[in-house]
């Protein structure tokens, strides 16, 4: 199995909206980039009614491309994942020293507007993609307590999954 993007990173964006993608993530978004070039590419996802970006290698995107692209043909299911994976969407260089800039739309979708005073970001890992969060929105999302509507009192989290089918 290729390496997923785990774990999560504080890092400041900068007053040019460049925040630096933390290395292991970097690692992730090189052995997904079909290209190979000098410096990888991440596709940075805004549309849908999270509060929060959704970031992908370029061969995880592919994926997901061929799967929508499987849809019927104006279907109202395929209209709103192309618009929200794929027209709200753009494809970032990760530059020389490891950062991306935030387009308007991302700064928008984060509520980064003004980035004079600086701000902070989280990178959460999800496997096969990153979040990317304004750090204030991530803390108040990680204290809503909802795993009490999942799990029953003492249960463990483990019983979540669905049967491994190799046992």
């Amino acid at each position: 199995m290729a390496e997923t993007f785990r774990g999560e990173f504080y890092q400041k964006v900068d007053g040019k909206a460049r925040v630096s993608i933390p290395a292991p993530f970097r690692r992730v978004l090189e052995a997904g980039d079909p290209a190979q070039g000098p410096t990888p590419r991440v596709v940075v996802v805004y549309g849908g009614d999270r509060s929060y970006l959704e970031c992908y290698t370029l061969a995880e995107m592919a994926r997901i491309e061929k799967r929508i692209a499987r849809m019927q043909i104006g279907s109202p299911q395929r209209r709103y994942l192309e618009r929200n994976l794929i027209t709200l969407s753009q494809t970032v260089e990760v530059d020389g020293d490891g950062r991306i800039v935030l387009g308007p739309k991302a700064r928008e979708k984060l509520g980064l507007a003004d980035l004079n005073n600086g701000a902070e970001a989280v990178f959460a890992g999800t496997l096969d993609k990153f979040q990317l969060w304004r750090r204030d929105t991530y803390e108040a999302e990680l204290s809503t307590a909802f795993a009490d509507d999942l799990l029953p009192e003492g249960q463990d989290m483990l019983s979540l999954l669905p049967p491994d089918p190799e046992e």
